[in-house]
């Protein structure tokens, strides 16, 4: 009886497989009729062996299969690149990237880009959105057909200023199109202006009381070698000089510290109380100098958060020496701990306060920057550093609270540091 249908798939695959591995079969026939032929096996034993070297060689792995199992360069071949739409690679680019032809008209921008710079329609030209003369050079050295990547940085001031270092390369050969890519590195910049700007001011911080040291240790070896007037004089401004420039060395080493572990989160259990007493009794002495009274309101019940008690002692000292040295004229300043809690579940807070002469509202957002200060001959006069309210945004920074500040001019000002809640 005929069969005219269609071979089924596994006679298919097992005549495949004996077609592979026909060497292999042939093979192993010969050596078993070598053996029948020497007279070391039975015709029936003969039968089988045959059979089965027939039936291992038609049911054995495939190609594929047989590529898997021994790891074969063939098996990723069916999942490269080409499998999947450029848009979509170019969609996971987390930088803006462009692509442009040879007259700079727009062809493609991912996500990213449309965030950084806005919607981009197709066939605008890039150069009249991007108008330096930086980048119209770029572009045209792009263009020029170099194959090494083409780079320039690029500047926007307005409605913020970002900086982006601009990469370009051709795609492909002869295809006429050039992909950009912009990397941000406004964060990059803004770091290296706050390093140099620290670097000019601790400079010009030490500079000045050195400059003094100098003058006067040589007006003693000269004009004022044999005056005992002048001598204790300038000796006592050299001592004053002197311990400016050790609390200004030792404010850097503690920002220092604490930039190098900003984000060492607090992890044991503190009373506010106690560090407030403490505080107030180490500020005493600097408060009756300057004619204040420090006024506690705190509760009685311990009032505990996460955080270092040396860290907390140098926020609410810093806090406390401001309020007694420029709200002196107020003669009292109060430190209010409020536990917290109640309806809006806050978390503790501290607020110092003076009844000085207040801040004016426009120096309030700066306060915290190094070596800011309103007025600087006030400041060098208290033998401040300019370093203490940001030694305090640090600290606060590294135990998630916030530092809150409030005047009112002529009536004083307050410095709120609100604790997160446990």
């Amino acid at each position: 009886m005929a069969f005219d249908g269609p071979t089924p798939g596994w006679a298919r695959r097992g005549a495949a497989s004996l077609a592979r591995a026909k060497w292999l079969v042939a093979t192993a026939l010969a050596a078993i009729a070598g053996l029948a032929w020497l007279g070391g096996l039975d015709w029936p034993v003969i039968g089988l062996a045959m059979g089965a070297v027939l039936v291992a060689a038609a049911v054995g792995p495939g190609e594929r299969e047989a590529e898997r199992v021994s790891g074969g360069a063939a098996a990723p071949a069916s999942t490269g690149l080409r499998a999947y739409p450029a848009e979509y690679i170019a969609a996971a680019i987390p930088d803006p990237m462009a692509m442009i032809d040879q007259a700079g008209a727009i062809v493609y921008v991912n996500d990213a880009a449309r965030a950084a710079f806005g919607d981009f329609r197709a066939g605008t030209l890039i150069q009249l959105r991007f108008r330096t003369p930086e980048f119209q050079t770029f572009l045209s050295g792009l263009r020029d057909g170099a194959a090494e990547p083409h780079v320039t940085d690029y500047a926007e001031r307005v409605p913020i200023e970002r900086w982006f270092r601009i990469v370009g390369r051709p795609i492909g050969h002869g295809t006429n199109l050039f992909v950009l890519v912009f990397k941000d590195q406004s964060e990059t910049r803004r770091i290296d202006r706050m390093r140099s700007d620290f670097i000019a001011n601790a400079s010009h911080e030490l500079r000045t009381p050195l400059a003094s040291v100098a003058g006067f240790i040589e007006t003693l070896r000269g004009p004022a070698r044999n005056d005992a007037k002048a001598r204790d004089h300038f000796l006592q401004i050299m001592q004053d000089q002197t311990a400016r420039m050790a609390r200004l060395i030792d404010d850097l080493l503690s920002l220092s510290r604490l930039e190098m572990k900003t984000y060492a989160a607090p992890s044991k259990a503190v009373d506010l109380h106690q560090v407030i007493d403490r505080v107030v009794n180490a500020m005493s002495q600097l408060a009756a100098e300057v004619g204040v009274t420090i006024v506690k309101q705190i509760p009685t019940a311990p009032v505990e958060i996460l955080g270092q008690p040396d860290e907390l002692i140098q926020v609410f000292e810093n806090l406390v020496e401001n309020a007694c040295k420029y709200g002196q004229s107020g003669g009292k300043v109060l430190v209010l701990l409020d536990a917290g809690k109640g309806e809006a579940a806050a978390g503790p807070s501290v607020t110092v306060r003076d009844f000085g002469p207040g801040i004016p509202e426009e120096h309030i957002p700066r306060l915290t920057e190094r070596f800011y200060r309103i007025d600087a001959e006030t400041s060098r006069a208290q033998k401040g550093t300019g370093l203490g309210l940001a030694i305090v945004k640090h600290i606060l920074t590294r135990y998630d609270a916030r530092l809150t500040i409030r005047s009112w001019p002529g009536e004083g000002a307050a410095f709120t540091v609100q604790f997160p809640a446990r």
